[in-house]
């Protein structure tokens, strides 16, 4: 899984190494994303994203996933994103 943060919105996807194929994506730009008080950049809406993929993965079948972080810190947005995603059902 790839976590990526960018000056207006967050981004995750899974991908299939082995395939080169990409299974989940999610993104805050999406229409139907929820309105978030703060951003579509906050945590609030890293959490959110989180459940989404999570909920997107166990439709695709998806439960074990390794969390790239692109040499991002584990703190703030990505921390709530991957703790909303192992709430949600996948492990890291």
């Amino acid at each position: 899984m790839v976590f990526n943060k960018t000056n207006r919105y967050l981004t995750a996807q899974i991908i299939d190494d082995a395939k080169g194929v990409t299974l989940v994506y999610a993104t805050t730009l999406e229409k139907d994303f929820p309105k978030h008080e703060n951003s579509k950049k906050s945590k609030s809406a890293a959490t959110e994203l989180g459940k989404v993929v999570a909920d997107k993965a166990k439709k695709a079948g998806v439960s074990q996933v390794v969390l790239d972080r692109s040499g991002m810190v584990y703190h703030g947005r990505i921390a709530a994103f991957a703790d909303s995603a192992r709430e949600g059902g996948l492990e890291f």
